[in-house]
């Protein structure tokens, strides 16, 4: 299994997540055994719910936000079938959590995700103060937390997330690859009927 602990640090691409990376761990973030199962356990869970985007043909991202060992917030990816940007797991996940709890700051929580999060979904978690985020995939195009910037630790911000990457990435990272390879595939059939 390949992860990264960290706050700040280079992460490497979905590809080559499948085979292997170095665990980077941060000196002020020890990870007891119990949190490391805690973490592949709600990994699980998000990967569960990645199977509800791609069963609504979205792209299959899930994220759980969990405090003190419970759910809180759910969410999968639905902007295309809701006709809006904004509907990313991570954003779904916020707001389901924000509902149960009754506030949009959800202090000591933990976001699982099945994609490393984009600038919005960043930028909403650093605006909720969730404590922790645990992501498997790396998203070396838009990719917030690491990859292509690192919004949720950034100094400026007045809140800084704890980030573990690269949990279950091997297995994030395949449903992303699986999903888009079918998708191209059908796309290309669609052109040849067309043109037949």
């Amino acid at each position: 299994m390949t992860e990264n602990i960290t706050k700040a640090t280079n992460i490497t691409s979905i590809e080559a997540t499948h085979e292997d990376s170095s665990v980077l761990s941060h000196a002020d973030l020890p990870m007891t055994p119990a949190q490391i199962e805690a973490d592949e356990r709600w990994m699980q869970h998000a990967i569960m719910l990645a199977g509800k985007a791609e069963a609504i043909d979205e792209v299959p991202v899930g994220a759980v936000v969990v405090l003190d060992d419970e759910v809180i917030g759910e969410g999968w990816n639905q902007s295309i079938n809701l006709h809006d940007a904004t509907a990313h797991a991570e954003i779904m996940a916020l707001r389901d959590a924000g509902k149960t709890v009754e506030n949009y700051r959800l202090i000591d929580a933990t976001l699982y995700v099945t994609l490393e999060p984009c600038s919005m979904c960043a930028g909403a978690m650093v605006h909720s103060r969730v404590k922790r985020l645990v992501y498997g995939a790396v998203d070396l195009k838009t990719g917030a937390a690491g990859s292509v910037f690192n919004l949720v630790a950034h100094p400026q911000l007045n809140h800084q997330i704890e980030v573990r990457s690269g949990v279950f990435a091997a297995e994030t990272g395949a449903l992303l690859s699986q999903f888009f390879k079918r998708r191209r595939k059908e796309k290309k059939a669609l052109k040849l009927l067309q043109k037949g």
